[in-house]
């Protein structure tokens, strides 16, 4: 199988990057993980997950609705979008 080529090619750098700061919201708080799973009905190692920001591919908006809810804040709070360094081709 190692013959095998994929049409599809990943470049982040293309157009930017979302970084997850559920760690830094938490922690600026002084939530335990395991209270905020206590808070939120989520499991452990969903909120691990989105803590250390790792494992991610598609973005549970369930998820971040409940944790936006019990931590009365907003959807920016948690999620920040980073622009490309090299944004020559952007109009």
């Amino acid at each position: 199988m190692d013959n095998l080529k994929s049409i599809i090619s990943y470049q982040t750098a293309e157009y930017g990057q979302i970084r997850i700061k559920l760690a830094d919201v938490l922690n600026s708080r002084g939530i335990t993980r395991n209270y905020l799973r206590t808070l939120t009905g989520a499991k452990y190692d969903v909120i691990t997950r989105y803590f250390k920001g790792e494992q991610i591919e598609r973005v549970d908006l369930d998820f971040l609705a409940r944790v936006c809810y019990v931590l009365d804040c907003k959807i920016e709070d948690l999620l920040e979008y980073t622009a490309p360094e090299n944004s020559e081709n952007q109009s």
